[in-house]
């Protein structure tokens, strides 16, 4: 049976990976109310199409701080690829690079960026980065990514400490002794996945803190002003992600940033917070123009797209179906299901009675309760 559609890649990826890792990437903070919300919360959305439109001819080229991409879905960081397919990030990065998308690359890949870059060097990247206890090992981060070539970066600060995920204590899951946090190899010469307490937390349970390196290396004490700091060691556009209020979105724009990708980190980390897209119109009637706005988290249809983008996202990123094309056929995988994505967003612009991007605005939408 040919794999059609995304849940069809899911469901491939769920019977041939192994318990655990399926465990680690299908996993939501706590309860997962927040995970299944995203997905839900598309299903609430309706689609008013417009008809006799002449839809003859359609374009899904956009572009992303000022550069062109064939359509409007990149690759959320999402951590330890070579789990699910041998290649890792190097097979994501040629799937990227060949439809002409952007991929943002994870922080924890289990490719170094150089031999991404060696991969796909005309692919165009953005790199998800951590601000850690040690600025010194940001700082480099930031120059090494920099120098190679990495288009912006992508400063994650919803995770001042690692959610709860609960199968991941049960399963005690660290990464097998042949895969390392390659970014950040050599720097700490200890065994991945230490399972730690979490300090200056109360909670009497067990969490993998930082997966893939030491426990606590992330710095809870970052701050806005942290921004002005990163600013000053770079040139790179400055993207948040993990904005889900329009207060945040705003102190985002005051503090000088190129971008916001508004995410809750796909229901990881706070588990009873907003639905991504739900989220979404009161940061873009806040950030009215002034920066660019994204979204991910949930997104598993063409017409998904269609809909963040009639809310105003410039782009969507997705993150776990990335990786069940992994597990399907790796490159050729990823290639796959960023295509049906593609192919259905075309189609139902098409069907709503869009011929490009620039038609697709709020009136294409309507909410209704399930």
């Amino acid at each position: 049976m040919p794999l059609v559609c995304l849940t069809d890649y899911e469901e491939y990826a769920k019977e041939h990976l192994s318990k655990a890792t399926w465990d680690y990437y299908a996993a939501g903070a706590d309860e997962c109310c927040t995970r299944d919300d995203n997905l839900l919360a598309y299903k609430r959305i309706r689609l008013r199409p417009r008809i006799l439109r002449d839809v003859s001819v359609s374009d899904t080229r956009t572009t992303v701080q000022g550069t062109e991409i064939s359509f409007p879905v990149g690759i959320a960081p999402t951590a330890f690829h070579c789990l699910a397919w041998h290649e890792g990030e190097v097979a994501t990065a040629r799937a990227t690079e060949a439809l002409n998308t952007c991929y943002i690359t994870s922080t924890y890949a289990t490719c170094s960026v150089e031999e991404i870059v060696a991969a796909a060097p005309n692919g165009y990247r953005w790199f998800q980065l951590y601000v850690y206890r040690d600025r010194k090992l940001s700082e480099q981060m930031v120059h090494r990514v920099e120098a190679l070539g990495y288009k912006a970066l992508v400063l994650t600060v919803d995770v001042p400490y690692t959610g709860k995920r609960r199968n991941d204590i049960r399963n005690q899951f660290k990464l097998p002794p042949h895969l390392k946090v390659k970014n950040f190899d050599g720097v700490f010469q200890v065994t991945a996945n230490v399972l730690c307490d979490l300090q200056n937390m109360t909670s009497s349970y067990k969490s993998p803190e930082a997966y893939g390196i030491p426990a606590n290396t992330l710095d809870p004490s970052i701050s806005w002003k942290d921004i002005y700091w990163l600013q000053s060691i770079t040139r790179l556009p400055i993207i948040i992600k993990g904005i889900l209020t329009k207060e945040d979105a705003e102190l985002a724009v005051e503090h000088g940033v190129q971008g916001i990708i508004v995410s809750n980190h796909g229901g990881r980390q706070l588990d009873g917070g907003p639905a991504s897209i739900d989220a979404l119109p009161e940061i873009v009637d806040t950030v009215q123009g002034r920066i660019e706005v994204y979204v991910d988290g949930g997104i598993r249809t063409g017409s998904d797209v269609l809909k963040a983008l009639a809310l105003g996202a410039k782009c969507v990123f997705i993150g776990r179906p990335a990786v069940w094309g992994l597990a399907y056929k790796g490159e050729e995988g990823v290639r796959e299901v960023l295509q049906i994505l593609n192919d259905e967003f075309r189609l139902s612009m098409a069907l709503s009675g869009c011929r490009n991007v620039a038609e697709i605005n709020r009136n294409l939408i309507q909410f209704s309760k399930l």
